[in-house]
């Protein structure tokens, strides 16, 4: 059987800090909130739909001009 790979990203605010960056700039391209973002930062748990497409645009599948668009 398949062992399910967990989406982590216990580090994202630390990956949001290195690219210097406020909370509602990092958020918004994902069409988080601030207060929402902080929550997730500060260790609620993200939503699968949201986590998949950090993982899809931390891979580089998913690029910061495709977020705009699709926020459009």
């Amino acid at each position: 059987m398949a062992r399910k790979k967990k989406l982590d990203f216990s580090d994202i605010a630390e990956t949001r800090k290195k690219q210097n960056i406020n909370q509602t700039e990092f958020w918004t391209r994902y069409g988080v909130t601030q207060s929402g973002g902080s929550r997730y930062e500060s260790g609620r748990n993200i939503p699968k739909p949201l986590a998949i497409l950090l993982w899809l645009h931390r891979s580089g599948k998913v690029s910061d001009k495709d977020l705009a668009e699709a926020l459009k």
